[in-house]
């Protein structure tokens, strides 16, 4: 399962490119109304946390690729703010902490290293507030923040993080 979770991470963007444009041709070509994809993202959301940000959406998509041109860039940070007006981000990243999926951490197994924290987007934007090994700290995979990229989970070289019911 940890195999299958790594190359499904390792070609998220990928992934995300081609469900975008599936969700993009649906609404577009064929006038899918927009309630249904809210409906979708509600239900992904309370299965799996925030994923239609960073696995599905079209705009997610594009504020992506605009990231990546410049990956050190204070931009990062706008990734976060374009969701303040969709509605899938409201519902879904409220859905974080009580979705049936989240991201667990075996505190026996974890040797502190900070790989996890290294490789995720919502610890690096506030470090002060968010660590995934550190106690004390707000767990980023629970926050509204969080778009599960899963990028933590597949880099914990211990396996001591999951994403699992």
């Amino acid at each position: 399962m940890r195999k299958l979770l790594k190359i499904l991470v390792n070609k998220r963007v990928l992934i995300l490119s081609v469900l975008s444009a599936v969700i993009y041709l649906l609404i577009s070509r064929y006038q899918i109304s927009l309630w249904y994809v809210l409906l979708v993202g509600v239900l992904l959301g309370i299965v799996f946390g925030k994923v239609f940000c960073r696995w599905l959406c079209p705009m997610g998509l594009i504020m992506e690729l605009i990231m990546n041109m410049n990956p050190n860039s204070k931009m990062n940070q706008m990734y976060q703010y374009h969701k303040i007006g969709c509605p899938i981000a409201w519902i879904s990243g409220w859905l974080n902490k009580y979705s049936f999926f989240s991201i667990k951490i075996d505190s026996n197994n974890c040797s502190k290293c900070g790989i996890c924290d290294k490789e995720c987007y919502v610890v690096q934007m506030q470090p002060e507030k968010f660590s995934l090994y550190q106690k004390n700290m707000q767990k980023p995979g629970n926050s509204y923040t969080c778009s599960k990229c899963l990028k933590c989970v597949v880099s914990c070289p211990n396996g001591s993080l999951q994403y699992k019911i």
